[in-house]
């Protein structure tokens, strides 16, 4: 069954990670329940909700829900959780703190993590993607991203971190293959990519918080919109299927929000 429901999966062109998160709902699901009725997933979405976010209720509900359809039990789909819309960005981090990792990394030598961190900040690009990113692709200067539905999303590479990135990619004298490498010169993984930034974070005491993958993901779009007020064009180089989804962009940071109020309120 679970080989099964994962062909299924592979078939609407999900990401990896999304298929990887739907069969661990399944198996999280199975492991309390053996049948699937109304009362176990509902007794498991009460469960979810005792020991999760709503983020990843959410999540976990989909992967059910996709499940049943892939059951043909479409009439036991239960419902999300209403999740509470942030007034401010969470975790994002600056670009004094960005410019000051880069500028780090490449000092001391760090090349490839310089590119990782630059790639992330400069393409908008999920580490899903980023691992997928080629040689090649710098050559074209773009990555087309096929997505759900037969869409296409197309990541582009910026001329100036092309042209740096040909540098760096003839003094190692590579032309072909996967961009980012482990030590072992196989394709690094999101997992990977992950601590090692949160080692750097620790090394140049940075907060670790603001130093994951998808942190520059935000920077990206925060940097986009103040140079370039654009939200449908940003909702497109984003991968966002709502416009609803980039609005929290035109929002400011936690960290902005407090920096205006301890400048502006001094009664």
């Amino acid at each position: 069954m679970k080989e099964d429901f994962e062909a299924f999966l592979r078939q609407g062109n999900m990401a990896e990670n999304t298929i990887s998160a739907y069969l661990y709902a399944v198996r999280e699901f199975h492991s309390l329940h053996k049948e699937v009725n109304k009362r176990n997933l509902l007794l498991y979405k009460t469960r979810l909700i005792e020991t999760h976010k709503p983020k990843t209720i959410n999540l976990r509900i989909q992967a059910i829900n996709k499940y049943l359809t892939f059951l043909k039990k479409e009439r036991l789909r239960i419902k999300s959780v209403k999740v509470q819309q942030r007034t401010y960005l969470e975790n994002v981090i600056s670009n004094a703190d960005y410019n000051f990792l880069k500028n780090k990394l490449k000092k001391d030598g760090h090349t490839e993590w310089y590119f990782v961190v630059r790639y992330l900040a400069a393409t908008g690009t999920r580490v899903s993607e980023l691992v997928q990113i080629k040689v090649e692709h710098v050559a074209a200067g773009y990555f087309d991203i096929y997505a759900k539905g037969g869409k296409v999303r197309r990541i582009f590479i910026p001329k100036k971190l092309r042209e740096e990135t040909r540098v760096w990619l003839k003094e190692q004298q590579r032309d072909s293959g996967y961009l980012f490498l482990n030590r072992f010169g196989e394709k690094i993984t999101t997992r990977g990519i992950a601590q090692q930034l949160k080692n750097y974070a620790i090394k140049y005491k940075l907060n670790p918080a603001v130093v994951y993958p998808h942190s520059f993901r935000h920077r990206f779009a925060k940097n986009f919109l103040e140079r370039f007020n654009d939200i449908s064009l940003l909702a497109d180089l984003m991968g966002h299927e709502s416009i609803e989804t980039t609005r929290i962009y035109l929002r400011r940071s936690s960290m902005e929000q407090q920096e205006i109020v301890d400048r502006i309120i001094t009664w």
